[in-house]
């Protein structure tokens, strides 16, 4: 059944959800990004064009990108351009076929939380707390890792890397970290992948308050 942001058209849910996100401190300024799948064109994907705010975008500032080749498909303007992260939304469609949104943010704590773990840890074990079961794990006292990755200015270097490891190793929660920049996670639906990332950012704030 459709949900709230499943209801309206894809770029108008997506600046909603922007608008949302920079409010609660996880999308300052012109930080993260969010894409979605075409509905008129399942092979590309509408991603936030590059450096503008995103508590004040609006349904031109996307780009069209094609899933298979990462090229731009269509924009509103000449002069913008797809968000740095581009490369990582296109693994993600590509590797998840059944994706159809993709948000990437920047929060304090999920920073916080990832800094904890040293440079040889490649994934952040999650607590088992009620509140996991938002990310569709019902095990009882369930022991779930959520994906760590090292970030790189060069941020196609970022994506390979995650290429790399969930072809070979899926991953068991729709999400990801990327060490001192955010967390990023998907869902079949827009509204599945809001849900997410906030229960994910719930999840990091909890971690980041213990001591």
């Amino acid at each position: 059944m459709a949900t709230l942001f499943d209801q309206i058209p894809t770029r108008k849910a997506l600046c909603k959800i922007a608008g949302d996100f920079h409010l609660r401190g996880w999308m300052a300024g012109t930080a993260g990004n969010l894409s979605a799948r075409s509905s008129n064109n399942a092979d590309c994907f509408w991603i936030t064009a590059s450096g503008l705010p995103k508590g004040q975008l609006e349904i031109s500032d996307f780009i069209s990108i094609n899933i298979e080749n990462c090229e731009i498909s269509h924009r509103f303007h000449d002069n913008h351009k797809p968000s740095a992260e581009t490369s990582i939304h296109q693994i993600i469609y590509q590797l998840l076929p059944d994706t159809k949104a993709c948000f990437h943010v920047h929060s304090v704590d999920s920073c916080l939380t990832a800094n904890r773990f040293d440079a040889n840890q490649t994934a952040i074990p999650l607590p088992a707390i009620e509140m996991i079961k938002g990310l569709d794990i019902w095990e009882e006292e369930p022991k779930v890792d959520l994906p760590l990755f090292d970030n790189f200015l060069d941020v196609p270097e970022i994506a390979e890397q995650i290429r790399r490891r969930f072809d070979s190793n899926p991953p068991e929660l729709p999400a990801l970290m990327i060490r001192n920049h955010g967390i990023t996670v998907w869902g079949t639906s827009i509204q599945q992948a809001y849900n997410r990332l906030e229960i994910l950012e719930f999840i990091m704030s909890y971690l980041a308050r213990q001591t």
